[in-house]
């Protein structure tokens, strides 16, 4: 299993207003082509208190490519993310593999 880890760091303040636009506009497209919705997640205290997290499971890396260029044909998907682009300062992705030890995630062993 390999876990999709996005950081976006968003404008000073927009927290919120991002989290409104996801649930709104971006969560349905996601769950519904990329599946494995691991989560949501900001960051309650830090040092940037302007981050946010979101984690999506994947089998391997293929079937991440193959959802994710679904997603962007997507246009429900395109009008959100014209939306969150204007929130959003800087992006981090990282694709985790799980250690031998972890747990089952999502009904897909890690």
């Amino acid at each position: 299993m390999v876990i999709d880890f996005r950081q976006y760091t968003l404008k000073v303040g927009e927290v919120q207003t991002f989290l409104e636009l996801f649930e709104k506009e971006g969560l349905e497209p996601q769950k519904r082509i990329l599946g494995n919705f691991m989560g949501l997640y900001r960051t309650e205290i830090g040092a940037n208190i302007n981050q946010i997290v979101m984690m999506f499971g994947y089998r391997d890396a293929g079937e991440r490519e193959r959802r994710r260029a679904a997603l962007y044909k997507d246009p429900a998907f395109a009008a959100y993310l014209k939306k969150a682009r204007e929130l959003i300062v800087a992006q981090e992705v990282r694709l985790l593999v799980a250690a031998p030890c972890n747990p089952r995630i999502g009904g897909v062993d890690a």
